[in-house]
């Protein structure tokens, strides 16, 4: 039986997913190439997309490392260099392809929160952009990371 928390982290998590999906439903083909922010780099609604698959991907991979009793992130991460080298890595990729790889991403991000117990969710590990948390925070900031931005693009319309 999962606790309370669990079950809260994976309700936020399933809506999070949704209101995600919807947003990039409505695009039009050509929209997927507007710009929607200018620094540190250009980006569209396609690398945006992009940037969501990857740190989907590397957000649960953390949670996953301080779960297990890792340290988590390094203290000199990059946030920059990381995300130019995830751009790259995923350049070629459609947004047909990408949401695919988002669902994918979320649903194991999902399997695997479901795995967890509340001790778990207490350990604790440094995470790129928040310091030290706990592995509760961590995954809250999976959903979080994309509310942020896309809270960011509809404050620029």
């Amino acid at each position: 039986m999962l606790s309370p928390r669990v079950q809260t982290l994976i309700s936020k998590l399933e809506k999070g997913a949704q209101k995600t999906n919807e947003i990039f439903s409505k695009l039009t083909p050509e929209q997927w190439n507007q710009v929607i922010f200018d620094e540190p780099a250009k980006w569209t609604w396609r690398d945006l997309l992009a940037h969501f698959v990857s740190a989907e991907e590397h957000l649960l991979e953390l949670a996953q490392n301080v779960a297990a009793g890792g340290e988590g992130s390094p203290e000199d991460f990059d946030f920059d260099a990381f995300n130019a080298q995830e751009q790259e890595r995923l350049r070629d990729y459609p947004p047909a392809r990408l949401l695919a790889m988002l669902d994918l991403a979320r649903q194991e991000t999902l399997d695997w929160v479901a795995t967890l117990n509340d001790t778990h969710l207490d350990y604790q590990g440094r995470h790129p952009a928040l310091g030290i948390v706990s592995v509760e925070t961590m995954v809250t900031a999976i959903y979080g990371h994309q509310l942020l931005h896309m809270r960011e693009v509809q404050g620029q319309s």
